[in-house]
């Protein structure tokens, strides 16, 4: 028998840090991050698709994304903005749901936007841990998955 403890002990950790310089206001950049119709547009890893994006832009607020991968396998996940500092800083602790919604990864994501000229440094910090044993291989594939995430938000702030 498990005790409760060890039932919420994480299977694996991990702590990312990306720093990526964008050619656009940050206000414009905070908003990739925030407006529903535009997080949808690059979220995920590259080829995905986000059938469902909500986003209730405040302090307290929920946000709610399923990815579908090129293979149709959907990936829910849903969050909670802890802080929202417009255009300065968002925190959002959020999870990687199951097929039945249970969380199989929790984080949380701390995302900076610094003016620098007319750029905006970005600078995301993300703290996971896997909570099954499925979920360690997401964990180690996460660097992958943001970099390409931000690849794609890149893209979308250059049209």
């Amino acid at each position: 028998m498990r005790s409760e403890t060890s039932t919420k002990t994480a299977l694996a950790k991990r702590r990312l840090v990306i720093t990526r310089i964008f050619d656009a206001p940050r206000e414009r950049v905070f908003q990739m991050w925030t407006d529903p119709k535009h997080l949808a547009a690059w979220w995920g890893p590259k080829d995905f698709t986000n059938p469902v994006c909500e986003v209730d832009a405040r302090q307290g607020g929920a946000i709610r994304i399923v990815m579908r991968a090129p293979d149709g396998a959907e990936h829910p996940m849903t969050g909670v903005f802890s802080e929202f500092n417009l255009p300065e800083r968002l925190v959002f602790r959020h999870a990687a749901l199951d097929r039945e919604g249970n969380p199989i990864i929790e984080a949380v994501s701390i995302v900076t936007f610094t003016e620098r000229d007319r750029t905006t440094e970005l600078h995301l910090e993300t703290h996971a841990e896997a909570l099954t044993p499925e979920a360690a291989a997401r964990i180690a594939g996460m660097e992958a998955g943001w970099n390409q995430s931000i690849d794609r938000l890149a893209q979308q702030l250059a049209k």
